[in-house]
């Protein structure tokens, strides 16, 4: 399909740059089978679900992946800034940096001076490899469990574009860009519908019989890349690693068996999941990667309802979404939005869509 049937006006004002307080607080714009709008609240999600639906969360956390430091021993110091995007051993990691053509293969890059352990004096990484686009292995002079407390020490959370190029990373974003459900490390980007859940909002869920269940897919950068292609067929998502543990698949096929609905929280929840369906529906334990790209056409096998927020123009999510639910209906649901006053993007508002 041409990549500008999903693209849309956004004004900036629209654009959360802090979540709503308390979490739960956020609007809910629930799109009906059909494209029926209706605007409600995340508080309002026990009642629009029944008893014996599943909502399955993707349990991955943010490190702080941004680093921000210098080139040294090879002519003027230059300042280098790196993100985090996939762990290769104990010392390696892959990385985005920026300008990636300061580097070359043997650089030493040194990030920060201070540590709050006092045998870390700086953090220094040599390039190993370096690739395309700006991706580089990075070999950390330490490993283990001392260069992760190294990398939180001196990372940032990094934040989308879309955010930070309005204001820097601070303290409170440590636990405004992390779910309540963050339990394995290795993702650059919040799993960001489950940012919307308090520990109320489950107590009601489980009051009324809604089950919660857990997957883990550690989100990569590629999430935050407009789709430059002219053709969605001609992009490629970057790979992502996941895991859906025998346990949780066995319990969302009952689910099914037993004619209740699965509700994905977020887009990775979902790829994740109709990457272990069979053409059936049926789940079967799944770990590897992912690159699983959802585009109108594509059959969705094993989500019935979908819970995420609100995407970026030309953007992977919003074809996903059209494909979910249609793309005339998410046009329509996302004018509405717009005109509503909705909030967009990691920290704003949620939709609940119903599979079209």
């Amino acid at each position: 399909m041409r990549t500008d049937l999903f693209d849309f006006e956004l004004p900036s004002d629209r654009v959360a740059l802090r979540p709503a307080s308390p979490r739960d607080a956020a609007r809910l714009l629930v799109v009906r089978p059909g494209g029926e709008l209706d605007d409600r609240g995340v508080r309002d999600l026990p009642e629009l679900l029944a008893p014996g639906d599943a909502l399955v969360f993707n349990d991955t956390r943010v490190i702080p992946a941004r680093l921000r430091g210098r080139r040294i021993g090879r002519g003027e110091d230059a300042r280098i800034e790196a993100t985090l995007t996939q762990r290769v051993d104990g010392s390696h990691w892959r990385a985005l940096v920026r300008p990636a053509k300061k580097l070359q293969e043997g650089d030493i890059v040194r990030f920060g001076e201070e540590g709050r352990v006092c045998f870390l004096g700086q953090l220094d990484a040599t390039v190993a490899a370096k690739g395309r686009d700006g991706e580089v292995t990075l070999a950390f002079a330490f490993h283990g469990p001392v260069l992760d407390q190294a990398i939180d020490e001196r990372g940032d959370m990094p934040l989308p574009p879309y955010i930070a190029s309005r204001r820097p990373p601070d303290e409170r974003d440590r636990a405004d860009y992390q779910t309540m459900f963050a339990r394995q490390e290795g993702s650059v980007a919040a799993p960001t519908a489950a940012l919307h859940f308090t520990d109320d909002l489950v107590g009601r869920l489980e009051a009324r019989g809604i089950g919660l269940h857990f997957v883990t897919l550690h989100v990569g950068p590629g999430t935050f890349l407009p789709v430059k292609a002219e053709d969605t067929a001609d992009h490629r998502m970057h790979p992502e690693w996941g895991t859906v543990g025998a346990a949780t698949a066995d319990a969302l096929n009952a689910v099914r068996r037993a004619g209740r609905r699965i509700v994905a929280v977020g887009s990775t929840s979902l790829r994740l999941i109709e990457t272990a369906a069979a053409d059936d529906g049926t789940l079967r334990p799944f770990t590897g990667e992912t690159s699983l790209f959802i585009t109108p056409g594509d059959t969705v096998r094993a989500v019935d309802a979908l819970m995420t927020n609100f995407h970026l123009p030309r953007s992977t999510l919003f074809m996903l979404v059209a494909a979910f639910a249609g793309l005339d209906v998410m046009q329509r649901a996302y004018a509405h939005a717009i005109a509503s006053g909705y909030r967009f993007y990691s920290y704003g508002d949620a939709c609940l869509l119903f599979r079209g």
